[in-house]
């Protein structure tokens, strides 16, 4: 599943990636120095910078101060409540056995360029044998693996979780079963430490399945939907870090290294996350009270130019989105299609970027980012234009009225953008929109919304169209069931048709096979439905304390900015 997530915020990314809002650019010609994103090809460590250094060479102990939007109240990172990336980016120091996003989760964990292989703190080896149609995967795990409450990770934590995670309709407000529903059977093999799970098809990717695993005692829908509301439950996790104090009035949280861990040490002797909106970060970076911050717009970006002991790191943010429409509420398809054709996607990104010295191809899918070897641009509309947005209304049957604006039985083309926060580039980029719309006959207001308003918003679809995406994976298997099937994508737009082409997706082993049918998958759907479409992705600009080692813009390898929990440090005076 994707994240939800703001445009200016930080991703966060797993088998389950989320939604965010566009963060805007504009302003000045001063910035950051030039750079792009890539394509096809590319040489992809230009997207990376995180100040590597083994951590022999880092100094032993210190603090690292680290802010977030939100913490809580919700910590169960599978549940739709809990879903979020500020929830990822808390839990990933201290519980990486279940946090299924940020790079690794449970029995895997990626390198920078999204390539998966066994984490060995947990799952040691991974196999896998397909005869007759069915798949059987045997996993190894690790004979130290843990729980801090003793109970041993082994085939009861595979076990519940595929019972938890394998259906909807078992009363877990879980975010989307994935490849679950394929699974027959997880059993013991020679020990417990041996897991044998067998499928009623073929299913790839391997790393779809167990990227983050269940405490057995979380066992019941009322402890999984209700049971972390204000609580984190530490007992449950497994990390190098543990949690030392949450402290709900300062809204702060503390970790300290956790001496039941058997994975390799790490460097700091504490971690701080903190709850702070985005204009109080400013202040407390630049006083030296926390250690870095993502400055993803221009206005960020110059407020924190020249603080003092500070540097620039930045590369490719893992965004893609731009037109996100709510079809329970623009309901006619033309209008979604017009939406699409009035869009002049050059002009949005010229205000997005404005300032921050950022190029990148033009983008067209939601779930691959250009530089990924089986991207190809799915966007609907090849004519665009106010012209072209026009015609689209009058082949459906609306005429233009008085105010010109376009209608249709009486009813106009009319709806609001929702723009959330005070950000005035980000407003720049709405008020684009707004004007290329009304030029295509449309009438569009704009619902101005608070920066905490938008999970709130978003979740429970209180908006006609907003300027929001998802973070983008590797590979494109578990997004398409997410974004495209009728049953499981927010706005239950589809058909039977695709959802077959959509089941029938996970059992073909060849990555480039399956990414390319997925890609097809996706063009089919926004041709039909014209439900969310790609303006932009967008850098990673991180303003980060000087001397810290190992933090920055990663790639799929964390979407956090710390590579290693452990080797996350201070360089040595």
């Amino acid at each position: 599943m994707r994240k939800l997530n703001k445009i200016g915020g930080a991703a966060a990314i797993a088998a389950a990636l989320a939604l965010t809002a566009c963060g805007s650019g504009g302003g000045g010609a001063t910035g950051p120095e030039t750079a792009k994103g890539q394509e096809a090809g590319s040489d992809l460590s230009k997207l990376i910078s995180v100040h590597e250094k083994p951590a022999a060479d880092l100094e032993q102990g210190g603090k690292v101060t680290l802010p977030l939007g939100n913490i809580g109240p919700d910590f169960n990172g599978f549940s739709n409540n809990g879903n979020s990336a500020d929830n990822s980016a808390l839990q990933i120091p201290m519980n990486p056995v279940a946090v299924n996003s940020g790079g690794i989760g449970g029995c895997w964990k990626l390198d920078f360029e999204g390539k998966a292989s066994p984490n060995k703190d947990f799952c040691e080896e991974v196999t896998n044998e397909v005869k007759d149609g069915k798949q059987t995967i045997t996993i190894k795990v690790n004979e130290k693996a843990t729980y801090n409450d003793g109970t041993p990770i082994d085939v009861k934590a595979f076990q519940n979780t595929w019972n938890i995670l394998k259906s909807p309709d078992a009363g877990y407000d879980i975010v989307s079963s994935g490849a679950y529903e394929f699974v027959e059977s997880v059993e013991a093999g020679s020990s417990d430490k041996e897991i044998i799970v067998k499928t009623s098809q073929p299913v790839y990717p391997l790393e779809d399945l167990f990227f983050g695993l269940i405490h057995p005692a979380v066992n019941t829908p009322q402890i999984f939907n209700e049971g972390f509301n204000g609580e984190l439950h530490p007992e449950w996790m497994a990390g190098p870090f543990k949690l030392d104090q949450y402290d709900t009035a300062a809204k702060t949280v503390t970790l300290v290294p956790n001496d039941k861990w058997w994975g390799n040490k790490p460097v700091l002797e504490s971690v701080v996350f903190r709850q702070l909106e985005t204009s109080a970060q400013i202040a407390a970076f630049k006083n030296g009270e926390i250690d870095a911050m993502s400055a993803n717009t221009v206005s960020l970006y110059k407020q924190l130019d020249g603080t003092k002991d500070s540097e620039v790191r930045r590369g490719q943010r893992l965004f893609a989105g731009g037109l996100n429409l709510n079809a329970q509420r623009i309901t006619d398809v033309a209008v979604r299609k017009a939406i699409f054709a009035a869009v002049d996607r050059e002009a949005l990104r010229k205000v997005r970027f404005n300032g921050l010295n950022w190029e990148e191809p033009s983008s067209g899918s939601m779930m691959l980012l250009p530089f990924s070897e089986y991207y190809q641009d799915n966007y609907p509309v090849k004519e665009t234009g106010p012209d072209a947005a026009k015609k689209v209304l009058t082949d459906a049957g609306y005429t233009a009225n008085a105010n010109g604006i376009m209608e249709k039985d009486g009813k106009p083309a009319a709806f609001k953008i929702s723009n959330f926060g005070d950000d005035p580039t980000t407003l720049a980029v709405a008020q684009t929109l707004q004007k290329q719309l009304q030029a295509g006959g449309m009438d569009v207001g704009i619902d101005q919304r608070a920066s905490a308003d938008f999970g709130k918003v978003l979740g429970s679809r209180e908006f006609d169209l907003s300027i929001s995406g998802y973070t983008v994976g590797p590979d494109a298997t578990s997004a398409v069931k997410q974004y495209y099937d009728s049953k499981t994508n927010e706005n239950q737009l589809g058909d039977a048709e695709l959802d077959k082409k959509i089941a029938d997706l996970a059992s073909i082993e060849d990555n480039a096979e399956r990414n390319k049918a997925a890609m097809e998958v996706e063009k089919e759907h926004m041709a039909k439905y014209y439900s969310m479409g790609v303006v932009f992705n967008g850098p990673q600009i991180s303003f980060v304390r000087t001397g810290l080692a190992n933090y920055g813009p990663s790639l799929f390898q964390s979407l956090s900015q710390v590579p290693d929990w452990t080797t996350l440090g201070w360089e040595k005076k």
